[in-house]
């Protein structure tokens, strides 16, 4: 009884989040954006964007880990500056999640960040970005990467973790840098590094570090078309172990500007895999392949986009190097002034790069896929409906923690989300 009333209270007080925030916009909102006597000293400028949401969840896994049901208080906030010489960006999205029912459902806290600033000159540009986060599940669907909750669909990128858990607690963080520098009007060179890491707090996962370097030149043709050629260098190492693994890459691209609304791009060479105190892998070369298109117009974005190339692993303990084939995509459509729907889906297939008695190492294939769809309810409240399907299958036995077999949540809440706020100095 003591633990309901706990419980209870938690709840209550999560869901006056959204009520305080909206009567302190109601009081601060309107002067804060008013100009530079109303802001005080705080210098910034720029456009800032932010959600409040109460969700329920259900989910059903396949197999013994059986049905749960959570809740979860969460939300994104995504501010970007006016500067066009130093253009900064940040996106977070985050929250926490406790189950009601069911010993397998997801909870714990979630949190993702990025943060984006660049320097910009006539002949050259210069970038530095973090990307960090904390899930308690392999990330899959929107930018917090938690199904269920209701945040905004992401850009398509290869997954973190390939291959799908669930109840498994990880941190990963990538800092990286990128220098381009116009030789002249048609042709540039740029530079780009950074460095990575994967840990698993709870010890069910395997940890990865990884550092990368690359250059890239580019030519354009003409209005519509470019080529390009890059080279490429990783390097990964597991904490507590002696394995070393390094890709080379040396690949060629052409992009196509079809019009304003739709891009393309695809390139592609050979990757040389070296192992050092692997057991199993052999040096080898094979193929990587990298494609994305994109189309925007008023009311409706999408983007898709393929990987093909080997990485350090999928973050379980039985992959050390992986070859991965990746498909990834995302649409949104505003559906008049009150009403938008969105749909992300994703083909993941990691085949182990370890060999054992001259076979292939294990093939793990998953797919998930979600859509969403949102109603505004007057100026700041919107209602959400998400669904999202989960399938994996793999040649060989798993940890407890892998995702096996079909697993669906549904979610459904009510999320605060005021007009975008914009600031002058």
């Amino acid at each position: 009884m003591f633990l309901e009333r706990l419980q209870m209270k938690k709840t209550l007080m999560l869901l006056a989040i959204p009520f305080i925030a909206s009567a302190a916009a109601k009081a601060q909102a309107a002067p804060a954006a008013t100009g530079p006597s109303r802001l005080g000293e705080v210098p910034v400028s720029g456009t800032l964007r932010y959600d409040l949401r109460y969700s329920q969840i259900a989910q059903f896994y396949g197999g013994a880990q059986g049905d749960a049901q959570s809740s979860a208080v969460s939300g994104d906030v995504t501010y970007a500056n006016a500067s066009q010489l130093r253009p900064f960006s940040l996106t977070y999205s985050g929250g926490d999640m406790w189950a009601i029912s069911g010993s397998y459902g997801e909870s714990g806290i979630f949190q993702h960040l990025l943060v984006s600033q660049g320097v910009i000159r006539r002949s050259w540009s210069l970038n530095l970005s973090d990307n960090v986060s904390y899930m308690p599940q392999a990330p899959t669907t929107g930018f917090s990467g938690i199904p269920g909750v209701g945040s905004l669909p992401s850009e398509p990128s290869p997954p973190i973790q390939p291959i799908l858990t669930l109840n498994t607690r990880s941190v990963y963080n990538t800092a990286g840098s990128s220098f381009t520098h116009s030789l002249d009007r048609a042709t540039s060179l740029s530079v780009n590094g950074s460095y990575t890491i994967l840990r698993f707090p709870d010890g069910n996962g395997l940890e990865t570090d990884q550092w990368q370097t690359g250059s890239q030149l580019t030519r354009r043709l003409n209005a519509h078309n470019s080529l390009s050629s890059q080279y490429s260098f990783s390097h990964f190492s597991y904490p507590g172990y002696a394995y070393i693994l390094e890709t080379q890459s040396a690949m060629f691209g052409f992009t196509r500007s079809w019009s304003r609304r739709l891009q393309t791009s695809a390139s592609a060479g050979p990757q040389w895999i070296m192992a050092s105190s692997i057991a199993g892998i052999p040096s080898s070369t094979e193929l990587s392949l990298s494609a994305n298109g994109s189309y925007t117009a008023r009311s409706t974005t999408a983007s898709v986009s393929y990987t093909q190339g080997a990485t350090g692993g999928a973050g379980v303990p039985a992959e050390v190097g992986a070859r991965n084939q990746d498909v990834n995509a995302v649409v949104a459509q505003q559906l008049g002034r009150n009403m938008n729907v969105s749909a992300t889906g994703a083909y993941l297939r990691t085949r182990g790069l370890q060999q054992v008695n001259g076979a292939s190492g294990v093939v793990t294939d998953s797919v998930y896929g979600g859509v969403s769809a949102a109603r505004r309810l007057g100026r700041y409240w919107n209602l959400f409906v998400n669904y999202t399907a989960t399938h994996q299958l793999s040649s060989a036995a798993l940890p407890a923690n892998v995702i096996n077999g079909l697993s669906q949540v549904i979610g459904f809440g009510i999320s605060y989300s005021p007009r975008e706020l914009h600031f002058r100095k």
